[in-house]
């Protein structure tokens, strides 16, 4: 099983970003030598989950691959019951809406869309979510499995000046989202976005992944906060339920809490 988990982790180093990579640079990746990596790689060579360019001779990911995914879509259809969920929530915030699903200890980007209510926006463009560092991972943090922390609290990667970098931080931002329901971020994957995340769950009542609000932090106010909360509540809401579960009562209760404490800041001020 160890040879099998090292064969299939060479797949988790392709992306958008790096659709090709050969096999020395994968074996810097992998931190593995290079008759090892070759021999896990003609394994997935031989299952179709990679493939070599005959032009750039690097490893692309295989068409078997496409077969599984099309497969788990059509079978646990998560993609798409989020695209009109994702749509009707961009419309009501004029942000970047997105959701991301939890796979093991990794946060993978599911689906976005792009508001057209302002010319400057947010473009998510990402294959996986960092634990610690965005509203998304948060709130999979808060409302996760108990063992993600630790995961996360060592792997704190630096990306602008207001990332968390130390555990009693990271302990800090995860029991806000505990506290409020909501994952939140203020400039901490990029300097320009500010975001905030609610969770979603599936038929088995775990947390299964979490939709998101990524808005430019020039316009990140606490009025849109507010909208925001109200409407990944909404969100989060309607994503459990086409993803076949429900909502928890105590987080129901959380929301509540903090929209009543929402509406008394609004009344005081």
């Amino acid at each position: 099983m160890s040879s099998a988990v090292k064969t299939l982790h060479l797949l988790s180093f392709f992306s958008a970003t790096t659709p090709e990579i050969g096999l020395s640079a994968l074996c810097r990746l992998a931190k593995r030598d290079k008759a090892t990596t070759h021999r896990h790689l003609q394994a997935l060579e031989e299952a179709g989950f990679v493939e070599q360019n005959p032009l750039t001779r690097q490893y692309r990911l295989g068409p078997a691959l496409l077969q599984l995914a099309q497969t788990r879509e059509q079978t646990v259809p998560r993609k798409e019951s989020a695209i009109p969920v994702l749509k009707d929530l961009a419309e009501k915030t004029g942000e970047t809406t997105h959701a991301s699903v939890l796979s093991g200890t990794t946060v993978f980007a599911l689906a976005s869309y792009e508001s057209a209510q302002h010319s400057t926006r947010v473009v998510i463009d990402l294959d996986k979510f960092p634990l610690h560092a965005t509203a998304s991972g948060l709130s999979i943090l808060a409302f996760g499995p108990g063992d993600l922390f630790e995961i996360a609290a060592n792997n704190l990667e630096t990306f602008t000046s207001h990332t968390v970098n130390s555990k009693a931080s990271l302990e800090e931002a995860v029991q806000s989202a505990r506290d409020t329901g909501f994952g939140r971020t203020i400039q901490s994957f990029e300097d320009e976005v500010s975001s905030l995340a609610a969770p979603v769950f599936d038929e088995t009542g775990n947390l299964a992944g979490a939709v998101s609000v990524a808005c430019v932090a020039t316009r990140f106010s606490p009025e849109l906060e507010r909208k925001c909360q109200e409407h990944l509540i909404t969100a989060s809401r309607d994503l459990t339920r086409g993803w076949g579960g429900a909502v928890p009562d105590p987080i129901e209760a959380i929301w509540a809490a903090t929209l009543k404490n929402s509406k008394a800041l609004d009344s005081t001020s």
